[in-house]
């Protein structure tokens, strides 16, 4: 059954703290974009695609690719919660020996269709995909998850003409505009804006969420669905480090984990958001 928005919004600080915990266990990792993802990831894996984890491989599964490679615990967090991998495996995460890399690794790791973490490439992959399916007729839905400071990728505006070029209306990307990149706002290292009008101007079907709002995210997704002849782009305003005071818009937490005494406040304002 699909889960209620309220179980959703359980999931989704469940995932958080996950997430967290894991980093910290590492000593290393993205902590600001792995956050700012949680609910995009939560209501695309728990209440629209089309999945069996206990059958990872069958034929007629929904895909999707993590083109923010480094983003890599939110998707850990969630396949653990779907039980693709295990709670305790989340724990070895970029260990070596680990199936759980820094970034994903779809030879290691149950639920992952495609090794990712060189920015840009990810919407190509889904082209890919998605045209395969589209030619074989298959009822198969591909998704793809972008951040903001990749869109300043070329690649990815190639790819964004060539899924309009073929129409492939079951593929729908989904953009984490939470506003930071890796060397501070995304305004000022290169400028992406105006998001909506260059991406209907590349012939997509545009809707702009809150990407913290999961009924909002749902809207978007199944209005994606049901929209014909062109891809869909779902961009959602988020908030890097999302759900914890100390990260919530800072840049230095794009690539670092939280420390001892950072993991403790975490977790009591995600257990007091629980509480309240």
């Amino acid at each position: 059954m699909t889960p209620s928005l309220d179980e959703l919004k359980t999931i989704s600080r469940e995932i958080r703290i996950d997430i967290l915990t894991m980093l910290h266990t590492a000593g290393s990792g993205h902590t600001g974009g792995s956050l700012s993802a949680v609910e995009m990831m939560v209501a695309l894996f728990f209440a629209h695609m089309h999945l069996e984890p206990g059958n990872p491989c069958f034929a007629d599964r929904d895909r999707f690719v993590l083109s923010k490679g480094h983003a890599a615990p939110v998707y850990y967090a969630v396949l653990a919660r779907l039980g693709f991998i295990t709670k305790k495996e989340t724990l070895t995460l970029r260990r070596l020996g680990s199936c759980l890399q820094g970034h994903p690794d779809c030879k290691l790791t149950p639920g992952i269709e495609v090794s990712s973490g060189s920015l840009g490439q990810g919407l190509s992959i889904a082209n890919g995909m998605a045209l395969g399916f589209k030619i074989d007729r298959r009822p198969v839905r591909v998704f793809a998850l972008l951040g903001d400071g990749e869109v300043q990728e070329g690649q990815i505006w190639e790819a964004a003409m060539t899924a309009s070029h073929y129409r492939l209306d079951n593929l729908c990307a989904l953009l984490d505009n939470n506003g930071l990149q890796i060397d501070g706002p995304v305004a000022e290292v290169k400028n992406i804006e105006p998001l909506s009008q260059k991406w209907e101007s590349f012939g997509w079907h545009v809707r702009v969420v809150d990407g913290h709002d999961l009924s909002d995210i749902l809207e978007a997704l199944d209005e994606a669905a049901h929209h014909k002849g062109q891809p869909s782009i779902i961009i959602g305003r988020t908030i890097k480090g999302k759900g914890v005071s100390i990260f919530e818009n800072k840049v230095r937490y794009h690539g670092l984990a939280p420390t001892v005494e950072e993991l403790a406040q975490a977790l009591k304002e995600l257990s007091a958001h629980r509480e309240g």
